[in-house]
C-alpha cells in the first residue's frame, strides 16, 4: 500500500480490515499498521475484548483512527450486513479469525465451527468486500495461512464422516485458505486486487494451546511476514502466491487447479 498516495488524495492513510483482531498474531497485525498511519478496523465477536485491543492500540500508537465492529464471522449473515453498512474506501482485507475448538461443534446456521470460521469466513469476506476492494483499487487481501497445512477431503469438510480431529480439521482450513487464494487471484486480476496468503510466526497463543502448541516467537514476530506483505508496494505478479518468512514458496495445494476451483464452488455452494 502507499502510504504518500494516499494522503495527496485527501486521505490520511489507507484503510484495513484485520479479523481476529483480539488474538496474538491479529492484534499484532492491527497494532503495527496503525503504528505506519493506516485507519484500522478490528473485527471481532467479544465487545469487552475487541474494546480493549483498539485502546491498547490507540494508546501504543497515538492514532486515534482505529475502531471496531462486531461480527460473528462463522455466520455469512453478519458478513454480509458489515458489508453493506460499510462506508468508505478499503484498501487492505487481512483474513486472520480462526477458530480451533477441540471437540465437533456447528454454528448457529448448522455448519462445523472450523469451516465456517476459517474458511467460509475468509470466502465470505473477500467475496462481500470485493465491491468495496475494486472500488479502492489497487487492493488487497492477506489471509493468514499455515505451513501446517493437509488433510483436505472435499466430499467431507465438515466431518460429518471422518472422526474430528481439531488438529485434522485445522489443517484442512489451512490448506483450503491457500487454495482459496489462487482462487480468488485470478478473478480479482482484472480489478487489480491482489490476493496473497502466509504463514506467520509460531506464536504462543490460545489457538496454538488448543492446538496442543507452544510457540517461541513474540506476537510481534509472528506478525512480521503478514506486515510485510499487506504494506509492500503492490506487485500483481505476487498474486496468489503463498509466503513464509518473506520469501515466495512454491504452493503443492494451490497448484492442483481441479482440486482449487472444486473447493471454490463448495463454498459458493454455501448460503
Amino acid at each position: 500500500m502507499n502510504l504518500d498516495r494516499a494522503k495527496d488524495s485527501g486521505r490520511e492513510g489507507p484503510v484495513a480490515i484485520v479479523t481476529g483482531a483480539t488474538g496474538a498474531i491479529g492484534k499484532a497485525i492491527a497494532r503495527r499498521l496503525a503504528s505506519i498511519g493506516y485507519e484500522v478496523v478490528l473485527v471481532g465477536r467479544d465487545e469487552n475484548r475487541t474494546q480493549e485491543a483498539v485502546q491498547d492500540i490507540i494508546s501504543d500508537t497515538g492514532n486515534d483512527r482505529v475502531r471496531f465492529e462486531l461480527v460473528d464471522l462463522s455466520r455469512h449473515a453478519a458478513i454480509r450486513a458489515l458489508a453493506d453498512r460499510w462506508e468508505g474506501p478499503l484498501q487492505l482485507l487481512v483474513n486472520n479469525a480462526a477458530a480451533c475448538p477441540r471437540e465437533r461443534l456447528e454454528t448457529a446456521d448448522g455448519i462445523e465451527m472450523q469451516l465456517a470460521t476459517n474458511v467460509l469466513g475468509y470466502f465470505w469476506m473477500t467475496q462481500e468486500f470485493r465491491e468495496k476492494l475494486a472500488g479502492s483499487s489497487p487492493a488487497r487481501v492477506l489471509n493468514v495461512a499455515s505451513y501446517w497445512a493437509g488433510d483436505l477431503d472435499l466430499d467431507d469438510l465438515e466431518f460429518k464422516r471422518r472422526r474430528y480431529s481439531n488438529g485434522q480439521a485445522y489443517r484442512q482450513s489451512k490448506q483450503a485458505n491457500r487454495m482459496l487464494t489462487a482462487a480468488f487471484a485470478e478473478r480479482f486480476r482484472a480489478l487489480s486486487i491482489s490476493v496473497v496468503a502466509c504463514h506467520p510466526g509460531d506464536v504462543n497463543s490460545k489457538l496454538s494451546n488448543d492446538l496442543g502448541f507452544g510457540g517461541s516467537e513474540t506476537p510481534a514476530q509472528g506478525a512480521d511476514t503478514p506486515v510485510w506483505l499487506a504494506t509492500r508496494p503492490l506487485k500483481m505478479e505476487d498474486t496468489g502466491k503463498y509466503f513464509e518468512h518473506r520469501q515466495a514458496v512454491p504452493d503443492k495445494f494451490a497448484a492442483d487447479q481441479a482440486a482449487v476451483e472444486a473447493l471454490y464452488q463448495a463454498c459458493l455452494a454455501y448460503p
